[in-house]
C-alpha cells in the first residue's frame, strides 16, 4: 500500500532497537484459546460502524462524565433530603404542620417563613457550588477531538459525542478522551509514548506498540476501508491489565495493555496516533477506578445534631412539665376560678378532660418553647461559612503567580474541619514534585562533584557554629594537635560535613555562611540542570588524572538511554525526548560536560565530543549493536556499541546494588568512595544510579549475539527467561565509573511546608505509583524519612505461584515482627519508617491482616506506600479514617487521586498540569502543595474556633430567650399565655441577635496569621477539640441556665414588689414582656462582646447598632395604631422611658447574669491560661518587641517535637554531627597524649 512519508517517518524503528519486546506474535493461532461472550467479557466493538452501536444488545453508554453530586431530576428529593436529615429543621417542619392548628401558640406565618428561609437558603447553595461542579463537567465533556466520519475524512467533535468503535485522532500533547485500542501512529513501526501521571502518579513515559496488522492504517485516507471487530472484556477498574482479541481481515490477533490508551494519559513526543474507542465515557478504566461524590459534613456539624438532641430531650422535658402542671391544675384548681368561665368550651382547659387537656397543652408547649431549638442557626453557619470561604478564596498569600490560581473553597461545608486535620495523605508526583528532574551530583573516579552544601547542613552549621569555634580553637591550642589534626580524615558521611567542620566553607564567617545559604535555593539558568562545581565544568576535567576513566564516564551518559535528539524549528537547538525524564537530564548534562548527543539513526549514535589528545571538539561516530532496555525486574540498562576503531564496549547505568554484584575484582577501584557519595546523595533526597562498562572481545560478542538472537525469536513462555538468561551472560566483568544524582524537583516551599505541619502535631503518609526507590529519595527530599531512621519494608517475598493464605501469613509474619521492634522499650525513642509495596496492599487491603498493618502503620513516623493503584489510595484513606477516627485530609492532583480525595474527611485538589480532575472532586484547591500550610495553620485554626464559638453563642441565647417563656408559665400557673409580642419573637433570631453572630463567625482571631505560623501548637487545640469538648457545651448551657434565672427572677421582682412609675402604677405584661425582652437583648450582645478576642469597627457597630435597633423598633413599633398592635403601643415613650426602673433593672440584670462567665474568664487566663491566652498578653504588652528571648521561648515551646520535616532532619544531623566531633576529639587527644613531643 502506497504511503507518504510523515514528518517523523524514518526516524527510528524502535522495534529494532528493543531486545526484550521485539518479534513477539500477535496472531492467535488457536481462536478458541480465547473464550470470549461469557460472565466478564461480553464487550463487543465494531471498528468504524457506528450505526450498529445505536440499538442493543452493543449499545453503550456516550463519552460524557459527570462528578457532580446532584442532576435535575435528583437535586429536589435528595437536597430536602440532606436538610431534613438535621433533626432541628425535622422539628420545625413538624411545628410549621402544627402551626396551621388551634393548637398553635404563634400565626403560621411567623413559623412557616423561617423554615422555608432557612431550607431555601442552604438548598440555594447546595445548587451553586454543583452548578460550579457541572459547569467543570462540561468543560471537560467540551474538549475537541478529530473524529472518523466516513471517506477518511475527520472532524473536531467533543469528547461526549464519542461512541464505542468510532475511530479517533489524537495530537501530540493532547489527552486520551476514553479508553482507545491503539492502531497506528507517525513512527513507521507503529509506536508511540504516553505519559500516564493521571494515572498511576509516574513521570516517565511508557512505550505503547500497535498491532503489526494495523500498522498500514496511519493516514486519513487510510481508515476509510478499516472494519474490523473487538471482543474484549467487560469495564473494570484493573489500570494494568487487558484482555481481549481483533478480528480483522480474516485474522483473530491477541490484544495486550501495549495496545491500549487510557482516558486521561497523555501523548507525549509523537506527531499523532489513531484509536479506536473501546471503552467510554463512564465504563473507562480510569472513571471506574473513582467513586460518587460523596456528601460530607464535618465533626462539628455532627456533634451540633447532638446539641439539638439534647436541647430537644430538654424542650421535651419542659412540655412535659408544662403538660403535667397544667393538666393538674385545670383538675384541682381551675373549678373554683369562676371567672375564668371554667364551662369546658375550650378544649385546653376543660377541667372534665384534664388529661385530654394536658396533651394538647404538651403539643402547644412543643411549639411555644421552640426558640430553644435554633432554627436559624444552621442558616446562620451557612451564610458564615459562605463568607469564610470568601475570605479563603482571596487570601493574596495562598495566589500562586506562576500559574495565576489561587485557592478555591469548592465546598464551605468543611471549613472548620480544616481546624481538626491530624492525618495528611499525600500524592507525589505533581503534588509534592514539579515533574521535573534536575542533573545535581555525580561521583566520578572516586570523587564527588557538585557536592555544595545542602539546607540541612547549613542550618547545621547555623546552630552548631558556637560549639564549631569552640572545637576549633580547643585543637588550635597547641602545634603539635594542628598537624595531627591536618593529617586527619573525617570519617563523617557528608563531604560538605567534612569542609564545615574544618573551616573550609568559612561558616564562622556569618556573610560567607549567607551567601553559601543563598546559593543553595538559586535557580539553575539550564533547564534539567543544576550542577556546581568548577572541577568538571568547562572541561576543566581534563587535567585530572583519572581523565580517561571520567570520559568513558560521560560517554556512558551520553550514549547509555532511549532518548532521541529533536531539532527546535524556532531555535534551531537540540532538544531530547525520551522515555524518562531523567535520561533528559542525564543527556543535557553529558552535553555541559562535552559529550553532545547529535543524532541518532536505525543503527548508529553520533556524539561531539572533547578529545583528549588534541583537546578539540571532534565528531564521533558509535555503531549500536544491542540495546537491553530497563525494567522494574533488572534495574538495570545496558548499550553495546563500537567505536570507529572496532573497539566493542558494553555500558550499563543501574541500581547501585545490581551494578555492583556485576563488577570484576579489577572493577571496584572507586567502590568504596562511591558508595559512601551514593549513601549521602541518597539522604539528600537524590535518585541515583552507578555507571560502569566493559569492554568486550569481537569473539565473545559474536558468540554471545547468536545466543541474544536465538532468544528473541523465540516464542512462547520461556523468551523472557531465555533473554534474562543471556543479558546476564554479557553484563558482567564490569569496571565501576561511578554515579549519578538526579532531583525529582519538589514544588516551593514543600520541604517547609511539611516541617510546619510536623510542628503542629499532623502525620503525614506518601501514596505513589512510583517505584519504592523513587518514593524513598523523595521521602528524603521532603523531610519525610531521615537517616537515623529505622525503616521497615514489607515486600512479598517470590510471590510467584505462593497461595493467596500462604503470602497472608508471610505479610503477618512481617508485621508483627516490625510491630514488636516499635514497642520495644529500647527503641521507644527510635524512629521508625515504613515502605509498603502495592503488592503487599492488595493482599493487606482484602484480608483481616489490614487491622495489623494499621496498628504498626500507626505507630510509624512515617509511611510511604508505592506502586499504589487509584483504588488502593481510596481503600487506604477509608481504612485510616476508620481505624485512627481521626480527621483525615487527601491531597492530590491527577484523575487517579480522585479516590483517595473522596475517601478523605476532606480532599483537597492541587491545579497543576495534570488537568482538573482533582480539582473537580475536592473540597479545596490550591495551586501549590505549600499553600496547605497556611490552609490549615491560619485559616483552618480560625474557622475551627469561629464556628465552634458561633455554635456556642447560639445555643446560650436561644436558651437564655427561651427559658424565660418556660419560667413565665410556671409563674401564671401554666396558663398558655406568651410573655413577648409576636414581632419581639420574629425580630430575636433574625435581627436583634443575627448580625453580631455572623460577625463572630466571619471576622474573630485570637491570634493573628503570622502569629499563627510562628506558634504552631495552637493548631493542636482543634485536634484535641479543646473549643467544642462536652465539658464546655455543658458549660455553656448551665451559662445559659443562670443567666435566664438572673434575668426572669430579677425583672420578676422589681416589677411585683416595687412601683412601676412615680403615681404608684404597676406594669402588666406588656411592661414586663418589654423589660424582660430589653435585658435579654442587652445580656446576649454584652455576652458576645466577651466572647470576641479581637475587635473591628465591624463587630462594635453590629454588637451596639443590634441593641439600638431595639429601642429605635419600640418607638417605631409603639407609633402605630393601637389596631395593629397586641401590646406595644407608646410602650418606651410612655411607660418604660420615663420610669427609672426600667433603666435600674435593665443596669442590675446584665451584671448578674454576666458576672459568672466574666470571673470564669478572669480566674482561667490568670491560672491557668490557654496557649493563646499567653500569646495574647505578650502581643497585648508587646513583649514581642521588647523583649524578644521571651517571644523565642514561646516559640520553641509551641512545636511539637517531631520526628519528619526539616526541623526533625536538622535535630537529628546535630546529634550525629556532636558525637562524630565528639568521638574525633577523643582520638585526637589519645593520639597527642601518646605523641613523643609529650
Amino acid at each position: 500500500m502506497p504511503r507518504t512519508s510523515g514528518r517523523n517517518k524514518g526516524k527510528v524503528r524502535w522495534s529494532k532497537l528493543y531486545s526484550f519486546s521485539c518479534l513477539r506474535t500477535d496472531t492467535v493461532e488457536d481462536a478458541t484459546a480465547q473464550q470470549f461472550g461469557g460472565p466478564g467479557f461480553t464487550r463487543v466493538a465494531f471498528c468504524n460502524q457506528p450505526n450498529l452501536h445505536k440499538k442493543g444488545p452493543f449499545r453503550y453508554p456516550n463519552n460524557s462524565i459527570s462528578m457532580t453530586k446532584y442532576n435535575f431530576v435528583t437535586f429536589l428529593p435528595k437536597s430536602l433530603f440532606e436538610q431534613f436529615r438535621r433533626v432541628a429543621n425535622l422539628y420545625f417542619l413538624l411545628a410549621a404542620v402544627l402551626s396551621v392548628t388551634s393548637l398553635a401558640a404563634f400565626s403560621p406565618p411567623s413559623v412557616i417563613a423561617p423554615l422555608v428561609f432557612v431550607v431555601g437558603i442552604s438548598i440555594a447553595k447546595e445548587a451553586l457550588e454543583d452548578w460550579h461542579r457541572f459547569f467543570q463537567d462540561l468543560k471537560v465533556n467540551s474538549r475537541t477531538v478529530k473524529v472518523h466520519v466516513g471517506n477518511g475524512d475527520f472532524v473536531d467533535k467533543p469528547w461526549k459525542a464519542l461512541h464505542v468503535g468510532d475511530v479517533v485522532k489524537v495530537v501530540k500533547n493532547d489527552y486520551f478522551p476514553c479508553d482507545l485500542l491503539f492502531l497506528s501512529s507517525s513512527y513507521d513501526d507503529g509506536l508511540c509514548y504516553v505519559e500516564t501521571m493521571n494515572l498511576d502518579g509516574e513521570t516517565n513515559l511508557k512505550i505503547k506498540r500497535c498491532l503489526e496488522a494495523t500498522l498500514a492504517l496511519d493516514h486519513d485516507i487510510e481508515i476509510k476501508n478499516f472494519i474490523a471487530t473487538i471482543r474484549c472484556e467487560d469495564p473494570n477498574p484493573n489500570l494494568y491489565s487487558f484482555v481481549g482479541n481483533l478480528e480483522f481481515e480474516n485474522q483473530l490477533h491477541a490484544l495486550s495493555p501495549s495496545q491500549v490508551l487510557l482516558r486521561d494519559s497523555k501523548l507525549r513526543n509523537t506527531d499523532y496516533v489513531y484509536g479506536v474507542v473501546i471503552f467510554s465515557g463512564m465504563d473507562t478504566k480510569v472513571v471506574q477506578n473513582s467513586t460518587a461524590s460523596p456528601s460530607k459534613r464535618s465533626r462539628i456539624e455532627k456533634k451540633m445534631d447532638y446539641i439539638i438532641y439534647l436541647l430537644f430531650t430538654v424542650l421535651v422535658l419542659i412540655s412535659l412539665i408544662s403538660s403535667i402542671g397544667s393538666s393538674l391544675f385545670t383538675q384541682y384548681d381551675m373549678k373554683d376560678w369562676w371567672y375564668l368561665d371554667p364551662s369546658g368550651h375550650d378544649p385546653l382547659f376543660n377541667p372534665k378532660k384534664s388529661p385530654l387537656s394536658g396533651a394538647l397543652q404538651f403539643v402547644k408547649a412543643l411549639i411555644l418553647y421552640g426558640y430553644l431549638i435554633p432554627i436559624s442557626l444552621y442558616v446562620s453557619i451557612e451564610v458564615v461559612k459562605v463568607l469564610q470561604a470568601m475570605f479563603i478564596n482571596r487570601d493574596i498569600q495562598m495566589y500562586d503567580e506562576e500559574t495565576c490560581n489561587s485557592a478555591e473553597t469548592r465546598t464551605s461545608n468543611l471549613n472548620e474541619e480544616l481546624g481538626q486535620v491530624e492525618m495528611i495523605l499525600s500524592d507525589k508526583t505533581g503534588t509534592l514534585t514539579c515533574n521535573q528532574m534536575e542533573f545535581i551530583k555525580c561521583s566520578v573516579a572516586g570523587v564527588s562533584y557538585g557536592g555544595a552544601l545542602n539546607e540541612v547542613d547549613l542550618a547545621v552549621s547555623k546552630r552548631m557554629t558556637v560549639d564549631l569555634e569552640k572545637y576549633l580553637s580547643t585543637i588550635e591550642g597547641s602545634g603539635s594537635i594542628s598537624q595531627s589534626f591536618d593529617m586527619f580524615q573525617f570519617s563523617i558521611s557528608d563531604n560538605s560535613i567534612q569542609k564545615a567542620v574544618k573551616g573550609e566553607d568559612n561558616i564562622k564567617n556569618s556573610n560567607i555562611g549567607n551567601e553559601i545559604y543563598a546559593r543553595v535555593g538559586k535557580e539553575s539558568t539550564i533547564k534539567g540542570f543544576n550542577f556546581k562545581d568548577e572541577g568538571l565544568l568547562n572541561k576543566n576535567w581534563i587535567d585530572k588524572p583519572q581523565v580517561s576513566d571520567i570520559a568513558m564516564f560521560f560517554r556512558v551518559l551520553a550514549l547509555c538511554h532511549t532518548g532521541i535528539p529533536v531539532e527546535d524549528d524556532e531555535t534551531r537547538k537540540l532538544n531530547y525526548e525520551a522515555e524518562s525524564p531523567e535520561e533528559v537530564a542525564f543527556l543535557i548534562a553529558s552535553q555541559e560536560f562535552g559529550f553532545k548527543f547529535c543524532k541518532r539513526t536505525q543503527s548508529a549514535m553520533v556524539l561531539k565530543e572533547l578529545d583528549l589528545s588534541s583537546r578539540v571538539e571532534i565528531e564521533r561516530e558509535y555503531k549500536l549493536l544491542n540495546l537491553l532496555e530497563f525494567s522494574s525486574s533488572r534495574k538495570r540498562m545496558s548499550v553495546i556499541v563500537s567505536d570507529e576503531d572496532g573497539q566493542i564496549f558494553l555500558l550499563c547505568k543501574g541500581a547501585d546494588s545490581i551494578i555492583f554484584d556485576r563488577l570484576a575484582n579489577d572493577g571496584k577501584l572507586y567502590q568504596e568512595a562511591t558508595n559512601a557519595h551514593l549513601s549521602d546523595y541518597a539522604e539528600d533526597g537524590l535518585r541515583t544510579l552507578a555507571l560502569a562498562y566493559r569492554r568486550i572481545e569481537p569473539a565473545e560478542y559474536k558468540k554471545w549475539n547468536s545466543i541474544f538472537t536465538q532468544a528473541k525469536t523465540t516464542i512462547g513462555p520461556e523468551r523472557e527467561k531465555l533473554l534474562e538468561s543471556a543479558s546476564e551472560m554479557i553484563e558482567r566483568d564490569m569496571f565501576l565509573l561511578g554515579a549519578v544524582a538526579v532531583e525529582d524537583k519538589l514544588q516551593k516551599g514543600v520541604p517547609e511546608c511539611i516541617d510546619k505541619l510536623a510542628q503542629a502535631g499532623l502525620k503525614i503518609w506518601l501514596l505513589t505509583g512510583d517505584k519504592q526507590e523513587t518514593a524513598i529519595n523523595i521521602g528524603f527530599a521532603c523531610s519525610l524519612l531521615r537517616h537515623d531512621m529505622q525503616q521497615i519494608h514489607l515486600n512479598l517475598k517470590k510471590e510467584v505461584n505462593k497461595h493467596e493464605k500462604v503470602l497472608k501469613e508471610d505479610i503477618l509474619v512481617q508485621i508483627e515482627t516490625a510491630y514488636q521492634a516499635t514497642c520495644q522499650e529500647v527503641n521507644k525513642d527510635t524512629p521508625f519508617a515504613l515502605v509498603v509495596d502495592g503488592k503487599v496492599l492488595e493482599v493487606v487491603l482484602q484480608s483481616d491482616v489490614r487491622f495489623q498493618f494499621l496498628q504498626l502503620a500507626v505507630n510509624c513516623a512515617s509511611v510511604i506506600c508505592c506502586r499504589v493503584s487509584p483504588k488502593q489510595k481510596a481503600m487506604i484513606t477509608r481504612l485510616v479514617k476508620d481505624y485512627t477516627g481521626k480527621t483525615t485530609l487527601a491531597i492530590g492532583d491527577g484523575a487517579n487521586d480522585v479516590g483517595m480525595i473522596q475517601a478523605a474527611d476532606i480532599g483537597v485538589g492541587i491545579s497543576g498540569m495534570e488537568g482538573m480532575q482533582a480539582v473537580m472532586a475536592s473540597d479545596f484547591s490550591l495551586p501549590q502543595f505549600r499553600f496547605l500550610e497556611r490552609l490549615l495553620i491560619v485559616h483552618g485554626h480560625w474557622c475551627y474556633k469561629r464556628i465552634s464559638k458561633t455554635i456556642l453563642y447560639f445555643v446560650y441565647k436561644n436558651i437564655v430567650f427561651g427559658l424565660t417563656l418556660f419560667y413565665y408559665q410556671l409563674y401564671t400557673s401554666f396558663s398558655g399565655e406568651v410573655l413577648y409580642d409576636d414581632w419581639y419573637m420574629v425580630l430575636f433570631n433574625v435581627i436583634l441577635t443575627s448580625l453580631p453572630v455572623i460577625a463572630l463567625g466571619v471576622l474573630e482571631q485570637d491570634v493573628s496569621s503570622d502569629v499563627c505560623l510562628q506558634f504552631p501548637a495552637l493548631y493542636q487545640q482543634g485536634q484535641r477539640n479543646i473549643y467544642f469538648s462536652w465539658t464546655r457545651i455543658i458549660g455553656w448551657i448551665v451559662n445559659a441556665v443562670y443567666a435566664s434565672l438572673a434575668i426572669f427572677t430579677l425583672t420578676i421582682y422589681a416589677y411585683s414588689n416595687f412601683a412601676f412609675q412615680k403615681e404608684g402604677m404597676v406594669g402588666d405584661i406588656a411592661h414586663l414582656g418589654a423589660t424582660m425582652y430589653t435585658c435579654v437583648i442587652w445580656a446576649v450582645n454584652c455576652q458576645i462582646a466577651l466572647v470576641i478576642s479581637h475587635f473591628t469597627w465591624i463587630k462594635h457597630l453590629f454588637i451596639w447598632g443590634s441593641i439600638s435597633f431595639w429601642y429605635i423598633f419600640l418607638l417605631i413599633y409603639g407609633a402605630l395604631p393601637p389596631i395593629d398592635l397586641q401590646r406595644g403601643f407608646r410602650v418606651l415613650p410612655e411607660a418604660l422611658g420615663p420610669s427609672p426602673m426600667y433603666w435600674l433593672v435593665t443596669f442590675l440584670v446584665v451584671i448578674v447574669s454576666l458576672l459568672p462567665y466574666f470571673v470564669h474568664i478572669v480566674f482561667q487566663r490568670q491560672f491557668y491560661p490557654m496557649d493563646d491566652h499567653v500569646i495574647q498578653e505578650i502581643k497585648h504588652y508587646r513583649k514581642d518587641v521588647t523583649d524578644s528571648t521571651m517571644w523565642l521561648r514561646e516559640q520553641k515551646k509551641s512545636k511539637k517535637k517531631s520526628h519528619i520535616g526539616f526541623s526533625g532532619r536538622v535535630d537529628a544531623k546535630i546529634r550525629y554531627w556532636k558525637e562524630q566531633l565528639r568521638q574525633k576529639k577523643q582520638l585526637i587527644h589519645r593520639s597527642s597524649a601518646s605523641s613523643p613531643f609529650f
